[in-house]
């Protein structure tokens, strides 16, 4: 299997950032990442150029951890309230999950990928939680929910 060296003008997931050299089949790299402008081949000039790409790139995820922290302090704001009915005994009918919270963020303006919502199993009890939402790899807000009892339900 043949393999190409080639350095990313733009950063693909799961692969890398910007001025990465990174190593990738030579069929990815002869028909897609080249053709389409996100890669160029890892040749003695081009590496010459790396430096450029690398101070472009810090100056993006600059400006990148920036809007985060600004969003988490956005976020950590925000306190979404939630209700839940309950039965006889106080057990909760249905619970908060991280596709609710999602919602409520969305409804406030915040557009987040739910997956970075940190939530370990859905919120089944009333009470105030605190949620961790990371937004980038150095910058996780902290979200604070607080969830009602509702209706009680009674058998007739």
């Amino acid at each position: 299997m043949a393999n190409a060296q080639v350095i990313l003008k733009e950063k693909i997931e799961g692969l890398g950032a910007e001025a990465d050299v990174v190593k990738v089949r030579a069929g990815y790299a002869r028909n897609f990442l080249i053709p389409q402008g996100k890669a160029f081949e890892a040749s003695k000039s081009n590496l010459r150029h790396v430096a450029a790409l690398k101070t472009s790139r810090a100056a993006r995820e600059a400006e990148e951890l920036v809007s985060f922290q600004e969003l988490a302090v956005k976020i950590s704001k925000i306190k979404p309230k939630f209700t839940l009915s309950t039965g006889q005994g106080g057990k909760a009918f249905g619970s908060v999950t991280n596709m609710d919270i999602h919602k409520e963020l969305e409804a406030a303006g915040i557009v987040i990928d739910r997956h970075a919502i940190e939530l370990e199993k859905p919120i089944k009890k009333s009470g105030k939680s605190e949620i961790s939402v990371r937004l980038h790899p150095d910058v996780i807000a902290t979200l604070v929910i607080s969830v009602d009892a509702g209706d009680t339900k009674e058998e007739a």
